[in-house]
């Protein structure tokens, strides 16, 4: 009898990796699929915490993946691993703090070395040459394989016919001409497989999950990169937290996080243990996160004045706060809030 031959699956939950395992499994092959967490890919996030998004339907794609095409999923933390890649990128940033080229290399890397502790016999990506623009381009194909030391076992289904031979197909193992030529960045001959096959309700195509693609999120991350000093890192807190509320630097030494609404509110309580914070007694407002370090009487006065400007007593002479620091009683302080035109620009992240 034949021999069966496996294969681990990248899968991120987009339509892309749903029909590269697809069409291995179409072709015969054991596949199990790999996910590997890294901080930056929390799907639904932010609209999971928020009140006014609380209707939308939440999932995790890369779960919903494995479910409809029934195969087992393993999700793999790499939180600590990744950060030097995110830190340190020998092929440097795209437009915004993402390491993409080595985002890749890294996760076919781990994937190597995951078919060899779990003797399965090769890697399939979904991959399609000419969609991104640094990770996903002809000349990057190569590196990819070569640098992850995962070479000819790196198989990418949906534009195959358009690269060298794996050696999957060339040892017969799947059937080069059921393989196929996508590329670009139309994804119509995607939708229109997914159709054949029958596969709806996809993630809808898009940038993908990863925060560090998103301009805004990039900039507050290399704000909070260029604040830690000698020890410039980051821990899984701050990837949530860089999700969340306003941002504002007022001062070299700290930042102020402003709940928008109820739903951030709820979740920025689960810090008030780790954080000064500033809440607002006398009206509804937000709360609001000190992120620093020697934070002084005066800079609790800022972000209390800051809180207010974005509380129901915005127009009011004077509202009520409360204060809490690490260690202490909560205490009561009186402020004035700041008007629309004192939030300098310049503070704003």
């Amino acid at each position: 009898m034949t021999q069966q031959r496996k294969a681990v699956s990248l899968i991120s939950g987009g339509l892309d990796s749903l029909l590269a395992t697809k069409a291995m499994l179409e072709q015969g092959i054991h596949v199990e699929g790999i996910n590997f967490f890294t901080g930056f890919c929390v799907e639904g996030h932010t609209h999971a915490i928020r009140k006014k998004k609380s209707s939308k339907p939440k999932r995790n794609n890369s779960l919903w993946v494995a479910e409809q095409l029934g195969i087992k999923l393993h999700i793999i933390d790499v939180v600590e691993e990744y950060k030097d890649v995110v830190l340190n990128p020998k092929h440097g940033y795209g437009a915004n703090l993402n390491p993409c080229l080595d985002c890749k290399i890294f996760m076919v890397q781990r994937a190597h070395q995951w078919i060899e502790e779990n003797d399965f016999d090769f890697i399939v990506t979904g991959e399609v040459i000419g969609q991104r623009p640094m990770s996903q381009r002809r000349e990057t194909m190569p590196i990819i394989a070569a640098e992850s030391g995962a070479d000819e076992l790196l198989l990418r289904p949906l534009c195959a016919q358009n690269l060298p031979a794996t050696k999957p197909e060339k040892e017969g193992w799947v059937d080069r001409d059921k393989l196929f030529d996508f590329s670009g960045r139309n994804r119509k001959p995607q939708m229109a497989l997914a159709e054949k096959w029958k596969l709806d309700d996809y993630a809808q195509p898009a940038g993908g999950c990863c925060f560090l693609t998103d301009p805004n999120y990039s900039d507050k991350m290399k704000d909070l990169l260029g604040h830690r000093g000698e020890g410039r890192t980051y821990e899984m807190d701050d990837i949530m937290l860089l999700k969340i509320g306003r941002h504002f630097r007022p001062r070299d030494n700290f930042k102020v996080i402003v709940s928008r609404e109820e739903g951030e509110t709820r979740f920025l309580q689960g810090y008030k243990k780790q954080f000064t914070y500033v809440k607002t007694a006398s009206c509804n407002g937000p709360l609001t996160l000190l992120d620093g370090s020697d934070i002084s009487a005066e800079d609790i006065h800022l972000a209390a004045a800051i809180t207010a400007r974005y509380s129901q007593g915005r127009d009011e002479d004077e509202i009520t706060v409360k204060v809490g620091i690490p260690g202490e009683e909560e205490r009561e302080l009186k402020i004035k809030p700041l008007k629309a035109d004192q939030i300098e620009a310049s503070w704003t992240l």
